[in-house]
């Protein structure tokens, strides 16, 4: 696990920026952190690095799920605070954004009902005032399944 220290919002825009260089098509971020903490921020600075208007970037707590075109994929950026269920998710066909072929980005990843195999987590916590301390961790593949040899 990483552990960076931001102090600001252009900090904490500038690591999502940076984290871009590292993810490619297929990859899904999870995002953890309370209200405010700065999700969304990382996400613009995530769409910079991608080559996405990082302008045209915004919470999707209500449309749920935004799409922004970037070079050589899309980033799928989705809002989970309201959808705690399954049936919730899969209204938005979340089931088959998870499996794009773009990046993916989830707000709010502990309400997530579906498997996100090897995906980046990203825990942003509060600090003193306007400082944030943001983890990332790779997920850890599935285990194989075990087969007998005959």
């Amino acid at each position: 696990m990483e552990v960076y220290r931001s102090d600001s919002e252009e900090e904490t825009r500038r690591l999502g920026r940076d984290l871009a260089a590292r993810v490619s098509s297929g990859r899904v971020l999870l995002l953890y952190g309370e209200l405010g903490a700065g999700k969304t921020t990382f996400v613009r600075g995530l769409a910079e690095g991608l080559g996405a208007d990082p302008e045209e970037v915004h919470s999707p707590t209500f449309s749920l799920v935004n799409q922004y075109p970037a070079r050589g994929t899309t980033l799928f950026h989705i809002d989970l605070y309201r959808l705690e269920t399954l049936r919730e998710q899969m209204s938005i066909g979340l089931e088959d954004l998870i499996c794009t072929d773009g990046i993916v980005a989830v707000e709010w990843s502990e309400h997530l009902k579906l498997p996100a195999d090897q995906a980046l987590k990203i825990r942003i916590k509060d600090g003193q005032g306007e400082e944030r301390f943001i983890e990332v961790e790779e997920s850890e593949p599935p285990p194989l399944a075990e087969t007998s040899q005959a």
